[in-house]
């Protein structure tokens, strides 16, 4: 969930790639930005480390030339573009030991104001509506994705998962695609969280394969990289569907024209550098856009304007606390037998990353409970039959908000499943959650 050197033979219909920068024969050819960099570590992010070890600069391009977008600083990377189309968010420092930063800067030109003061590095930008910006600080060695007010205040924190997260895009919807790992492993996946931190889930729920680089088109899917080539994410199917491009690999973050047509950073193998492509998709070949030798081109972004994403109104309460009701546990993507499911533990994490057992309540035979747990915290489910045994456990964590209130229709349904239309039987018992917040509930029980 991203270069050819010289030249070489792209695919049969393509071509060769000329020695200079290549571009599309007509002088119409849109202008973009994009990062160049003599190496790149698109997963990096993911051990805390730097994707750009070597440096990375920002440029524009247009029919005939290109420009360096900020020619003083050491070293910048992770454009993004205001939804008027006049103003850049990117990362950079002045000077090469010096931590990334988030800067903001007049695409017409004009000095560059500082977005963030982080003491360590700050990356991957990307605005938000209501003059807002979200990006990824690294917070003792994991990016922890992160939202501030573009005239300054204290940044709020969106994550609170147990590994790094990057931000991808915003959707239309308002809501923030980022990155991180699936539970305990080194797989990166695709996640949605509002822009308050609350209401996190994953896009889909057919995990074991890595995602990242997602950026939604225009039709409204989401397209990113995926195993061996583009996969999408598409509105009408729970799972990600092959995006039937030509052979080679992609480094996702997809740029796409008024026209439908893509611009993606692209290599025939794994082991060349990225270079950027025209692609219509449905078409069987590739029109080379940019290369330069020995060095890769990804992140690319066309200038222009784009619509912006619908603000979202924060429904938090003053709370410490979240609570969370789910409707029906036998509704999921696991196949459960009538009156399996008797109990239900929940698990946080503490600062060490050592498990611990919040607590356990009943299940209701309707597959429902209503449960409290402390805000701001990684969580985890674990469903028990009546003996006490595992018939199933979350691999991944999710969190609540502190003073979030969240429905589920079940455990790892899926965002397409819709709920019954009934009320559920633990809140005919009671409408109180059953407290986990407690200090003596919280029982360790290993460490990962």
């Amino acid at each position: 969930m991203r270069q050819i050197a010289i030249a070489v033979l792209v695919l049969a219909g393509i071509g060769l790639v000329p020695k200079e920068h290549a571009m599309p024969s007509t002088s119409s050819a849109p202008e973009f930005l994009y990062t160049s960099a003599q190496r790149y570590e698109p997963l990096a992010w993911m051990n805390g480390k730097d994707r750009f070890p070597l440096g990375a600069t920002v440029f524009i391009r247009d029919a005939h030339a290109r420009r360096s977008l900020l020619s003083d600083f050491a070293a910048t990377a992770d454009p993004a573009l205001s939804f008027d189309g006049k103003n850049v968010l990117l990362a950079g420092k002045r000077a090469p030991l010096e931590p990334w930063q988030i800067w903001e800067v007049a695409l017409e030109g004009g000095d560059p104001r500082p977005v963030t003061h982080c003491a360590d590095n700050c990356i991957r930008p990307l605005y938000l509506p209501e003059n807002r910006v979200v990006y990824a600080e690294r917070v003792n060695g994991q990016f922890v994705i992160q939202t501030v007010d573009l005239a300054g205040g204290k940044p709020l924190p969106l994550t609170y998962g147990p590994a790094s997260s990057l931000p991808s895009d915003v959707l239309r919807d308002g809501r923030v695609l980022f990155e991180s790992a699936y539970g305990d492993t080194e797989t990166p996946e695709l996640y949605t969280v509002y822009s308050d931190g609350s209401g996190v889930e994953s896009y889909r729920c057919d995990h074991g394969k890595a995602r990242f680089g997602g950026r939604q088109v225009s039709s409204g899917d989401i397209v990113f990289t995926g195993d061996h080539g583009l996969r999408r994410f598409t509105s009408a199917r729970a799972k990600e569907v092959r995006v039937e491009a030509p052979a080679g690999d992609y480094a996702g973050d997809p740029a796409e024209t008024v026209a439908g047509e893509w611009l993606l950073p692209w290599r025939p193998r794994a082991n060349g550098d990225f270079q950027l492509m025209w692609w219509t998709p449905g078409k069987k070949t590739l029109r080379p856009a940019l290369h330069e030798p020995d060095a890769n081109v990804v992140q690319p972004v066309l200038i222009a304007e784009h619509p912006l994403p619908n603000r979202h109104p924060s429904g938090l309460h003053d709370w410490q606390i979240g609570n969370l009701l789910c409707l029906n546990a036998y509704t999921s993507k696991y196949k459960f037998a009538a009156e399996s499911i008797h109990s239900v533990r929940l698990y946080t994490r503490d600062a060490k990353g050592n498990v611990q057992l919040l607590g356990a309540t009943p299940v209701e035979s309707d597959g429902s409970f209503f449960v409290q747990v402390p805000g701001d915290q990684p969580l985890q489910i674990e469903l028990l039959d009546a003996s006490g045994k595992t018939v199933q456990r979350e691999a991944g964590w999710f969190w609540m908000r502190q003073g979030e209130q969240r429905v589920c229709v079940g455990c790892h349904a899926g965002p397409e499943t819709a709920a019954e239309n009934a009320v559920p039987m633990v809140l005919q018992k009671s409408t109180t959650p059953v407290d986990m917040t407690r200090a003596h509930n919280a029982t360790s029980v290993g460490g990962h």
